[in-house]
């Protein structure tokens, strides 16, 4: 496994640790919807402030967050997580915007100009990559054109804010390799890829991320778990995938799961899982 990359391999994204953080700010662009605090996973126990100072602790060098996380978007607390981030050392990997559909005939239009909103807040916080939702309608052609030309569109207006518009295999618009693709291909390089190895259902998605994943540029490596714990056949097939299609970016470590009370027991499973599945290959070829 490649070790140069800046600031390590392995990322924590703050959905993994939605329940060490508890509350959430839904922020939408439907203005019939709140973005006032709502705990649906109780009162917490940590502040999005202190999870830089962690991260450091258990070595680990990329953060995601996740822009429910954020307690507030006013530029004196988004100043103070900078601070926060560069004193722990950490790179925030990507600002994840968890709302808007630019595939949705009837708000497209208003949520591509809400997710805008979000590149400042991005490259305020020094995010290098800002993760969009490409769409949630079926994958029609016209849906489909639309999140591109939206997805574009929205491309430009980052341009010179340091921030790269990504995307993911995720929602019903892009259910398969076949509108993934062809989103990207419309998208010509302006937009990148975040290969999610949990969107997509087995047996069929080990194919589909090898296809995919030769086009990712990050990597969000969610593990799914079951009685026995983590099911390891499944997460070593998709990584496995990620292997045979050539990546080499950083993995986001995704970990949703009630078997461990304390989350970062299972981050720090699956950071094990993946080292040694690599150092594993390595062997083997050497």
């Amino acid at each position: 496994m490649a070790e140069d990359l800046e600031n390590g391999r392995f990322a924590v994204s703050t959905w993994s640790l939605h329940r060490l953080l508890g509350p959430t700010y839904p922020y939408s662009p439907d203005p019939d919807k709140s973005a006032a605090r709502k705990e649906p996973y109780g009162p917490g126990r940590a502040a999005l402030i202190e999870i830089p100072g962690q991260l450091a602790g258990q070595d680990i060098g990329r953060l995601e967050i996740c822009s429910f996380h954020l307690p507030s978007l006013d530029r004196a607390y988004l100043g103070e997580l900078r601070a926060a981030l560069d004193d722990a050392g950490i790179l925030l990997q990507t600002l994840l915007v968890e709302d808007g559909d630019p595939s949705d005939p009837r708000t497209a239009e208003r949520d591509i100009g809400w997710i805008a909103g979000w590149v400042e807040i991005a490259s305020s916080l020094g995010a290098r990559n800002m993760r969009v939702i490409a769409g949630k309608q079926p994958p029609s052609e016209a849906n489909l054109m639309r999140a591109a030309g939206h997805l574009s569109w929205l491309a430009a207006q980052a341009e010179g804010s340091g921030v790269r518009i990504v995307s993911e295999n995720w929602f019903d618009l892009l259910p398969s390799p076949k509108e993934t693709n062809w989103l990207l291909d419309q998208l010509e390089g302006k937009v990148g890829l975040n290969g999610d190895l949990g969107n997509w259902a087995a047996p069929e998605k080990y194919a589909g991320l090898a296809d995919i994943m030769r086009r990712a540029e990050i990597c969000h490596a969610k593990a799914d778990y079951n009685r026995a714990g983590l099911d390891a056949a499944d997460y070593g097939r998709s990584l496995e995938a990620c292997r045979l299609a050539g990546y080499e970016g950083p993995f986001t470590l995704i970990y949703d799961s009630p078997f461990f009370v304390d989350e970062w027991d299972g981050i720090l499973l699956q950071r094990a899982f993946i080292e040694e599945l690599y150092q594993g290959k390595q062997r083997a070829i050497g």
